[in-house]
């Protein structure tokens, strides 16, 4: 009789009994006390950080850090894996390589008596035979030995990561994750939903009393790590990550505000984000006041009339980058039970820090520089758990689930973040000081210059000032259209935050359903540019922008 790789996993770890599923997969944390011990006697619990200071990660949810023997899963051959579900032998192994490390038993022997047991079980095992092993505990002192999981916080990467650099590069991977595997990168879990093996087993879910995915829509262990990254970077207790931005805008605004409630929010910001609160939200009889971004002073009066349940703005804001005191207005707000949200995108986390600032949320457009190559639309929300698990569960309803291959173009995207965000707040704040002083340009926004209105305020809350300028050419529509078409690096298209450049007429980008004098109501002028800046060679970009200036 062939013998499988479960049969040749049980023989080195007799404590462990080989399973077909998923049953420690990650993202969900059981119950401290509830968890049963399974039929050959040993305890699987979560004891999480989180749960003993009163909040959870991801609604309750949070990622299985599995320690298991560098080379145990290499060993195993394709089919040998395919015969336990790859989440079978390999996590049962890994759990018992983890609680056996202290055992005096375990010695370099038994390591080798492991590869051995198991490249012999990858030879001769049938790929579709399977074999269940029960057997007793051998070793009661694993009884209380936990699978380890870990809080989803910056701190815990403080010890050996000191920028936000290395953070984004190694956050929710290099601990660990709640994918059982020796490769560097995350792999891309493809499924739809998650099985449970027994009618027992998914009431015990049901009642938290197991940990598991259920269904696509509610969570994926790539997106997870995604989530993680990002909420290690921001400072969150947790992140929502979503299919766009928009959907994470919109998602929040219906998740958080009553109906009949008031918001406030600023005359400049992105315009679906304006068209939402003016056509979409007044059907729930949610109305909003419109303030300057600088006015503290309007804020303050419609703190006093009305009863607001969030102040809800971008810093800087599209797209003439003005910049909101988060601050100031998270405590004003505070004073008056109002929340406070803010959209990061233009600033990205490295440049800003919205939640510690002050704000209760912070939500970014993960297409623009998180993702940073051009390819992905995402969004996502971080902050509180008790704010986010709101949000999640409206989520979880509306749909807008991002692809978990999305998820993984998010990853990759924040390797480099801080590289390609360094090159571009360069880049930009030496093409705005050139802009500024060019005869052929009227007007430049941009938080870096001295005579943008919030310079002070961005030098104060900022760390860079981000990679899109935005400037007014001397002269009307067609002449920036000519300018615009004369440029040979950047893209015209509406987008920014990648490796390529990106060049955008507003008037005629996003705003030419309007007539000009509509437009100018807005501060949209026929002869504004948007140009975000990706990471090509300053030089090059210098050399592009003024030649095309040449040609008006």
């Amino acid at each position: 009789m062939a013998v499988s790789s479960c049969a040749a996993a049980a023989r080195a770890f007799p404590s462990f009994e080989c399973r077909s599923d998923a049953d420690f997969f990650a993202g969900g944390v059981p119950r401290h006390n509830d968890v049963p011990k399974n039929s050959s006697g040993v305890r699987f619990s979560g004891k999480a950080n989180s749960l003993n200071h009163g909040s959870s990660i991801h609604g309750g949810m949070s990622s299985l850090i599995l320690r298991f023997p560098p080379n145990f899963v290499r060993q195993l051959s394709v089919k040998a894996r395919r015969n336990c579900s790859n989440i079978g032998v390999a996590q049962v192994v890994a759990a018992s390589w983890s609680n056996n490390l202290g055992s005096p038993d375990f010695t370099p022997a038994a390591a080798k008596a492991v590869d051995a047991s198991a490249a012999a079980a990858a030879a001769v095992a049938p790929v579709d035979e399977e074999v269940t092993v029960m057997v007793e505990n051998e070793n009661p002192a694993c009884d209380d030995r936990n699978v380890q999981i870990e809080e989803v916080t910056r701190g815990k990467y403080s010890s050996f990561l000191s920028s936000d650099g290395s953070i984004a590069i190694h956050a929710g991977e290099r601990l660990g994750r709640g994918i059982v595997t020796d490769a560097i990168t995350t792999p891309v879990v493809n499924t739809s939903a998650y099985f449970f093996k027994k009618t027992s087993e998914l009431i015990d879910f049901k009642e938290k009393r197991h940990a598991s995915f259920e269904y696509g829509r509610y969570g994926n262990p790539t997106t997870v790590v995604a989530e993680e990254k990002i909420s290690a970077l921001e400072g969150a207790e947790s992140t929502l990550l979503m299919a766009s931005g928009m959907c994470a805008s919109t998602v929040m605004l219906l998740a958080l505000v009553p109906a009949g409630g008031h918001i406030v929010t600023t005359t400049d910001c992105y315009r679906k984000t304006r068209i939402f609160i003016e056509t979409i939200l007044p059907k729930m009889g949610i109305t909003a006041t419109v303030i300057d971004p600088a006015d503290i002073g309007a804020l303050e009066s419609v703190l006093k009339q009305k009863k607001v349940t969030l102040f809800f703005t971008e810093s800087p804001t599209n797209p003439f980058l003005r910049c909101v005191d988060i601050e100031l207005v998270s405590k004003l707000c505070h004073e008056n039970g109002a929340l406070v949200c803010i959209d990061g995108t233009f600033a990205t986390p490295l440049n800003q820090k919205a939640l510690a600032l002050g704000a209760d949320l912070v939500v970014h457009s993960a297409t623009k520089y998180i993702g940073g190559h051009n390819d992905v639309l995402a969004g996502c929300i971080s902050g509180p758990e008790k704010l986010v698990s709101v949000v999640r569960n409206l989520h979880h309803i509306l749909g807008g689930a991002i692809n978990p291959n999305a998820a993984y173009l998010i990853i990759r995207g924040m390797k480099t973040l801080h590289l390609r965000v360094q090159q571009q707040n360069s880049t930009a704040q030496r093409i705005a000081e050139i802009l500024e002083a060019h005869p052929k340009v009227r007007c430049v926004y941009y938080p870096g210059l001295p005579s943008h209105p919030e310079h002070q305020l961005a030098k104060k809350q900022m760390t860079g000032f981000g990679g899109v300028v935005s400037f007014e050419v001397d002269g009307d529509l067609l002449t920036t259209a000519k300018f615009i078409d004369a440029l040979k690096i950047p893209y015209i298209a509406p987008s920014f935050g990648g490796c390529e450049s990106i060049v955008d007429q507003p008037a005629i980008m996003s705003y030419w359903d309007l007539s000009q004098s509509d437009r100018a109501k807005y501060g949209i002028l026929d002869n504004l540019v948007r140009f975000s800046f990706g990471v090509e060679d300053f030089e090059d970009l210098k050399a592009d922008i003024l030649q095309a200036l040449d040609t008006i």
